[in-house]
């Protein structure tokens, strides 16, 4: 793969990382909102799962959140450009690719690491989060795939 290829699958990857992060806030501050639950605990648990409590546990968990999903959003990027996917079997495809990893996190990292965490939210919360994470890097993929790359003119 040529360099430039490179770096535009890993930025398209950024993109759609950040997309369905972005739809995983959301996703969790709606149901915060609905169910009178603190959205902050959840970045705050963020924050202390991966060892940085001392980080603002609302920006910090958020932050922390985006880049794990930006590099989320990369690695299946690249995973899948070979495939070159089309539209219905790209948004089947990242919505079982992200309830693989729901299912590794949420069944077997998370309880080993921050048991705590997992209760938060029920885990029917937490799985439409990741399967709206899969719908919005898909619908991101499918627009960075139709867009036509820009050019400079002198």
């Amino acid at each position: 793969m040529k360099r430039n290829t490179i770096i535009r699958v890993l930025a398209i990857g950024v993109t759609a990382g950040l997309a369905g992060g972005v739809a995983e806030v959301g996703w969790i501050s709606a149901y915060a909102f609905a169910t009178g639950i603190d959205a902050g605990s959840v970045a705050g648990g963020v924050t202390d799962t991966v060892g940085m409590a001392a980080l603002p546990p609302v920006a910090g968990g958020i932050a922390i959140h985006m880049t794990i999903a930006a590099i989320l959003g990369m690695a299946l990027t690249a995973a899948l450009a070979p495939l070159r996917l089309e539209s219905a079997r790209r948004y089947g495809v990242l919505a079982s690719a992200l309830a693989a990893v729901w299912a590794i996190n949420f069944m077997i990292v998370l309880p080993l690491i921050n048991p705590a965490f997992v209760e938060i939210v029920p885990l029917s919360v937490s799985f439409v989060s990741k399967l709206l994470f899969g719908m919005a890097a898909a619908a991101s993929l499918q627009f960075s795939q139709r867009a036509e790359p820009m050019r400079v003119r002198a």
